[in-house]
This record gives C-alpha cells, structure tokens and sequence, in this order.
C-alpha cells in the first residue's frame, strides 16, 4: 500500500506538472486581459507599462516559472475581474459543481445497475430490447438538448420544478453552501442532476449488461449453477461482484469527466459553479481564473483515479496495487 502511494504521487506531481503547463501556454491565445481590465480609453502607452508592471512582456518560460513557484504554495494568481485569489474563487464554487456531480452519480447508481443486471439476465425479454434502444438515442443526443427538452417539459409545460439557479443554501461548516438541507435547493437540483446524468447512464447501463453477460458464460458461474446454487446468489453474488470491477474503473474516469462536462449544464442552468465561472472567465479573458479552473479540475482527476485504484485492489485482492511481480 505504502509503495502504491509512494508511486501515485510521483504520478501526479508529474500529471500536475504537464495539466499546468498546458493550461498557463494557452492562455496567450485566449485574447488580451488588459481589454478587461482597462478597457479601451487607455492609450496604448499606458498598455504597455501596465504589461511590464504585470510582467506579461516577460519570456514564456519566465512567467511560467515565476506562476510554478508561486502555484507550490497554493498562490495561483489573482483573478483579474473579482479581484481576489482565483483559488479562493474556485473554491467558493467548488461546492455547487460537487453536489451536482454527486447528485448525477445517484442517479446514475440508481438506475444503470438494476437495468443493467436485469437486461444482463433477460437479454431478449422486451424491456432488455426498448433499454438498449433507448440507450443509443440517450448517448446520440447532445446534454443541452437534453436540458432544453426537461426544462420545457417539467419547468414551462408541468410547472413542477425550477428551471435556474440554485434555489434555497445553507452554510455548513463555515465554509460549504449547500442546497441538500432543503427542500427548495434538492428541487433546484433535480434537473440539473437528471441532464448531467443522461451523459453516462446509457454508457453504463450498456456496460454493466455486457460485462454482466459476459461473466454468467464463465465456468464458475456454470458451476455454481451445477452445485444447485439459488439463482439470486449466483447472479447478485457471484456474478455482479465480478461485473463490478470493471465498472468502478470506467465510473471512476466518468466521475471526474463529469466535473469537466459540468459546464454546458451549468450555463443552461444558470448552477453557479465551477463550470459557469469558467466559461465567464473565458468571455472576460480572466486567464488567471481560467489557469486555475483547469488545474483544480487535473487535480480532481488525479485523486479520482488515486480513490478508484484503492477501491478496485480492496474489492479484488488479486490486483497489486505496486504493480510489482
């Protein structure tokens, strides 16, 4: 465990490094941040001593050292528009991005594993059919199309949820603003959470159900059933442990691309979180914020993928997690 640990941190000081890298190089390319921040009265005189004085003028490998030394102590620059650590500002979002991603996951959870192992043991039944169907369309339709449609069906036509925002928060913590305490915030977080789980609830129905198919052609599971063994142990027992393992290694991935995939639901929804504030960021060329939007979601993907290789090597034991022989 010990050397897994010690060889995942070198993994991700590594990961870190190429994810910061490539976010602070295309930040040149995103347009100047002085538009924002001086607007167009300023002479250009003026410009180019604010540039010097914000050291923009400076070489590539300058800036991006100064950036590097700064970022080990948690500094990544102050965001041009609120004028604050864009950290700090990242953070204050971080919570709203989280409990939508969480709130996809239950859902996910939810529906994808009894569809999945239900298709998996009647796979010509009709609703194992219409499943698979419906799943191709649900992978081939946009996440926005998908909100739009929710939102005019349950919003506009039913009028039984809320269409923007976050709704009602509470403070936890001192620090976390949560909508899970109350009502109006959960109803806040049905759609949302319903078209951010549309992304991987047909990929992971589809998943459990051939993994699922696969394992019940395996000899144990031909043994288990020669023994006598009752079919609800051999298909929730023997069987869906093993289909499982490979789940959790795709779902762990899936988790983290949530995060990034936030984006477009949060622009539909009006969700102040991260993925809003990004594309904000990008329209007011705050490349400090949007510098720090990518590394904090790289680390989030780093310490997703860390979780889900501990997890895997617990429910299966035969994996080592050194990778030594």
């Amino acid at each position: 465990m010990i050397a897994f640990f010690v060889k995942r941190f070198f993994q991700a000081v590594v990961v870190m490094f190429v994810i910061s890298l490539i976010s602070f190089s295309i930040q040149d390319n995103l347009g100047d941040p002085l538009r924002e921040l001086v607007g167009q009265a300023v002479s250009e005189e003026e410009r180019q001593a604010l540039r010097e004085e914000m050291g923009l003028n400076d070489p590539f490998l300058v800036q991006y050292v100064r950036f590097a030394k700064k970022a080990v102590h948690g500094d990544l620059g102050n965001s041009y528009f609120f004028k604050k650590p864009a950290f700090e500002v990242i953070m204050k979002k971080l919570p709203a991005t989280l409990e939508l991603v969480f709130g996809a996951t239950i859902i996910i959870i939810l529906f994808s594993v009894p569809i999945g192992v239900y298709s998996a043991i009647n796979p010509q039944s009709w609703f194992s059919k219409t499943v698979m169907g419906l799943s191709i369309v649900g992978i081939s339709i946009p996440v926005f199309l998908t909100a739009i449609g929710l939102i005019y069906l349950f919003a506009i036509e039913l009028n039984w949820l809320p269409s923007y925002g976050r709704g009602e928060t509470s403070n936890v913590m001192g620090f976390w603003e949560t909508g899970l305490l109350s009502a109006d915030g959960l109803k806040h977080l049905i759609l949302p959470s319903f078209t951010l789980a549309s992304i991987m609830l047909p990929l992971f129905i589809r998943l459990i159900r051939a993994e699922m198919m696969e394992v019940l052609q395996s000899e144990y599971v031909k043994f288990a059933w020669a023994k006598g063994i009752s079919p609800r142990r051999i298909y929730f027992v023997h069987a869906l442990k093993n289909t499982m393992l490979p789940v959790i290694t795709v779902g762990g991935v899936q988790i983290g691309t949530m995060v990034a995939y936030t984006i477009l639901t949060e622009t539909v929804f009006q969700w102040p979180g991260m993925g809003f504030l990004f594309l904000e960021a990008v329209n007011r060329v705050d490349t400090p914020l949007i510098v720090a939007y990518l590394i904090v979601v790289g680390a989030i993907f780093v310490v997703t993928n860390t979780l889900v290789d501990l997890i895997y090597g617990l429910v299966n034991p035969t994996v080592n997690l050194a990778g030594k022989k």
